[in-house]
């Protein structure tokens, strides 16, 4: 946020815009200092931050002094508006790229080709016929789909019809799929998975894979004797075994080492259910590099780009209403996932979660929506169109019915991530 807010100060400044506050945080200043016509200020409530401008919004009291923000030609409004948002998706492509430049990983299944490696018994992809083996050709008009775009699709597809093609045996079979929610957060599946080895992560205490003396970075060759496609078709199995032992075989350092392992009913993180399970987290095989500035910086505006369109497309289907508003997080559900990425070691977790908010947070605010950057543009759009300026008596309701809506849907959002938190608590 606070690089969002400079962004607006700095072109507003440069533009000769009389700036009277530069706060971080809301509400009553606690600190802070002057410095010409701008207070720069800490204010008490600890959540973002605004730039204060002369004559910046329809109620402020306007005298016609030339420092005030309207009184500024339009191009001149445009930049000032614009350049918060755009700061933000500067920073998160200049953090993404500092990142690749020291340690670029990803799940290596990501980049392959859809090959379907396990079906899930029951689910909407197995009622649709789909087999093992198969490729995906085709989903929701992206052709020759990677892993990584058939998640996507589905994810964002939760009880939504979805078109798709696959490839067995030299044909194409077409059909339609319906991914159903599955979650606190009710991301859409279709119950069709990639070929992954299943790796040990980390372990549970107390837990049958940690009693039994696996290891993280273990890769998981078959379990009662048959090979394991993916920890989905584990997952399934062990619900179909439920509390009997079954072998499991290991690849440890280039040798091969046997456990036999007790299933126990417990808690499924991330769901309200409970699972026969092992204890141990999945840790997917990844492609590891450092790359060049050049190639860092491509790879990162090639994901920014790619992240911003899913965000609109979700934005997309939260309007027409198909997608759960659970698929958003709030202040409440970042400050979870900025825990999570603080506890895992190294900064790289914190500084890629970092990019994805700053991304997010530019987005957001380029919405058409009056009060957010993306509104006071589409107002001077259609004042460019009309050569005049909108009337100060409809800016003012304009605005006045945007600020109600903001913290409706502010509200909204908040009681949304406690009632996600709450489930993922209960029993």
């Amino acid at each position: 946020m606070l690089v969002h807010e400079f962004g607006h100060f700095a072109v507003a400044k440069l533009l000769g815009v009389r700036v009277e506050q530069f706060a971080i945080g809301f509400g009553t200043r606690l600190f802070g200092f002057r410095k010409g016509d701008t207070d720069y200020r800490i204010n008490a409530l600890p959540f973002g931050g605004y730039v204060k401008m002369a004559g910046e919004t329809p109620m402020d009291e306007r005298s016609g002094d030339p420092g005030e923000f309207l009184s500024h030609p339009r191009w001149q409004r445009f930049l000032i508006a614009i350049a918060g948002p755009v700061m933000n998706i500067l920073l998160a492509i200049g953090l993404l790229t500092g990142v690749y430049m020291v340690h670029y990983e990803h799940p290596a299944y990501l980049d392959q080709h859809a090959v379907v490696g396990w079906v899930e018994h029951g689910s909407p992809a197995e009622k649709q016929g789909v087999q093992p083996g198969d490729r995906l050709v085709q989903i929701d008009g992206v052709q020759n789909p990677t892993w990584e775009q058939v998640e996507v699709k589905q994810l964002l597809s939760a009880n939504q019809p979805l078109g798709f093609a696959v490839e067995r045996g030299g044909q194409e079979i077409q059909g339609s799929i319906v991914p159903v929610a599955t979650g606190n957060s009710e991301a859409g599946s279709a119950g069709w998975f990639p070929v992954e080895p299943v790796i040990i992560g980390d372990l549970e205490s107390g837990m049958p894979a940690a009693q039994a003396g696996l290891k993280p970075g273990d890769k998981i060759i078959s379990m009662g004797g048959q090979t394991v496609p993916s920890i989905q078709a584990m997952i399934e199995r062990l619900q179909q075994t439920q509390g009997k032992p079954v072998e499991v075989l290991v690849e440890r350092g280039g040798k091969q080492l046997s456990f036999s392992l007790a299933p126990v009913l417990a808690d499924t993180p991330g769901t309200a259910e409970r699972h026969y399970r092992l204890g141990f987290k999945n840790s997917y095989e990844t492609s590891v590099a450092q790359l060049s500035f050049v190639d860092a910086l491509g790879r990162s505006i090639q994901d920014n780009k790619r992240y911003s369109l899913v965000l609109l497309e979700l934005l997309g289907k939260l309007v027409q209403r198909k997608a759960s508003l659970n698929t958003v997080s709030g202040p409440i559900g970042i400050a979870e996932q900025t825990g999570a990425a603080a506890e895992e070691k190294g900064w790289i977790p914190l500084l890629a979660l970092s990019a994805a908010i700053s991304l997010n947070l530019g987005i957001f605010n380029l919405l058409p929506i009056p009060i957010m950057d993306g509104g006071v543009i589409l107002l001077l759009f259609i004042e460019g169109l009309m050569r005049r300026d909108i009337s100060i008596q409809i800016k003012e309701r304009i605005y006045q019915a945007a600020f109600v809506f903001l913290v409706l849907f502010a509200a909204l959002v908040v009681y949304n991530d406690i009632a996600k938190t709450i489930a993922q608590r209960l029993p």
